[in-house]
């Protein structure tokens, strides 16, 4: 399949899980009635609170089963944020009472084909209200590099701060990555000096389809994100951005056959000189 429309969906998730799945599961449907066949959520769609993540991560099992029904409902192929997993990817419980920072891929017929634990983990200093971020404290880092065979292309996966890695694009795209989505939840100060531009430059660099889907507003007193949701094409183009804070999607088609024609006509991998 050469060409599939891809929603990236943006939301304002705070700490009640119920509310937060409704809000998911709303997007999700009118992103498939409008003609989506894959649709990103945001990181931390289902609960944006620290002291919820281990309660949460014991739900695991069931809030997969829900996203699998959906996917099957909606003949949709889910890549679903990040969710908090008690063990890794092996099974092993993770250990000094923290958790994993997982998103998982749900295929259309429901199953649970790919999981990416997040790598880089933000630990550092921001001038806003919150002041200071130490994702370390609640998660363990991941280690493996995953992407995933899908109908429509391999996809790449990245989880936030992820994205000012550009070694880890070059990974994924080493691993046959045909696009690269991004769930994140970039901080209103980072993300108003960093997301478009950051988004922009994995895409032209790797000359791949980057999809970017933000939480976007004030998830509490002193936690605002940028939101800005969008999808970007291999040639950097903005193709589709969300400019208000709160729930939406926005919707871009993926044509894989052109991103192939600009890698043949501008060869720029044939000419790497480091590998």
């Amino acid at each position: 399949m050469s060409h599939v429309l891809i929603a990236a969906i943006q939301l304002c998730s705070g700490p009640d899980l119920a509310a937060n799945l409704d809000a998911a599961e709303r997007q999700l449907r009118e992103a498939a009635a409008a003609g989506a066949r894959l649709a990103v959520l945001p990181e931390n769609f289902a609960v944006f609170d620290a002291a919820q993540y281990h309660q949460v991560a014991q739900q695991l099992p069931s809030i997969l089963t829900w996203l699998a029904a959906l996917a099957r409902e909606l003949d949709l192929w889910i890549v679903a944020g990040t969710l908090p997993a008690a063990s890794r990817p092996d099974g092993a419980p993770v250990p000094d009472g923290r958790v994993r920072t997982a998103c998982h891929v749900i295929s259309a017929a429901g199953e649970c084909v790919a999981r990416y634990d997040k790598i880089h983990l933000f630990d550092v200093d921001v001038p806003d209200s919150q002041g200071a971020y130490r994702e370390s404290a609640t998660f363990e880092p991941g280690e493996e590099v995953v992407c995933v065979e899908t109908p429509f292309g391999r996809i790449g996966l990245t989880i936030c701060y992820d994205l000012r890695f550009p070694e880890l694009f070059r990974a994924l795209v080493d691993k046959g990555a045909d696009l690269v989505t991004v769930p994140a939840a970039f901080t209103a100060v980072t993300g108003e000096a960093h997301w478009q531009v950051l988004l922009r430059a994995r895409a032209i660099e790797n000359q791949i389809m980057v999809v970017g889907a933000g939480q976007g507003g004030w998830h509490n007193p002193s936690r605002q994100t940028w939101g800005h949701t969008q999808i970007i094409d291999a040639w950097g183009r903005v193709l589709a951005e969300q400019v208000t804070d709160g729930a939406g999607f926005v919707l871009a088609r993926w044509d894989r056959d052109e991103q192939v024609s600009l890698q043949n006509r501008m060869p720029v991998r044939k000419h790497r000189l480091i590998r």
